[in-house]
């Protein structure tokens, strides 16, 4: 069984990697963490926060995979992909909170994610 978490350095990344933590035990899951580079993110602070979510899964006893991407690949298609070649029974993102008129409208990529996945897809929010 494998969860698949997409991760960003970001508060709904840290919420998406705490609820895929909660699920994969649940489940007796592994979790695969998906990490996509965004255009100008710094190379050794992107290091050493996916040290920190090595730390944070190895805390919690889970086995897990960090999948950096390519820089330029599309979010969704990452997370799909990966969720179809670990033949996941869940992915997990974090949300952005949005103003009144976003909120007709979820992100590009989330709605993407949603749509497409092959899994259930279980949205969070930041605290």
């Amino acid at each position: 069984m494998t969860i698949v978490v997409g991760y960003l350095a970001t508060p709904e990344g840290a919420a998406a990697l705490d609820a895929a933590v909660a699920e994969a035990g649940r489940r007796a899951a592994r979790i695969v963490v998906v990490v996509s580079q965004r255009r100008g993110d710094d190379v050794q602070a992107l290091e050493a926060n996916l040290e920190h979510v090595r730390d944070r899964l190895d805390e919690a006893g889970l086995g897990y995979e960090v999948r950096q991407m390519e820089r330029g690949r599309d979010v969704a298609d990452d997370l799909i992909d990966a969720a179809e070649q670990t033949g996941a029974e869940l992915i997990v993102i974090g949300l952005r909170r949005r103003s009144p008129v976003g909120k007709l409208i979820l992100g590009s990529n989330a709605q993407r994610i949603l749509l497409d996945a092959p899994t259930p897809v279980l949205a969070v929010k930041s605290s």
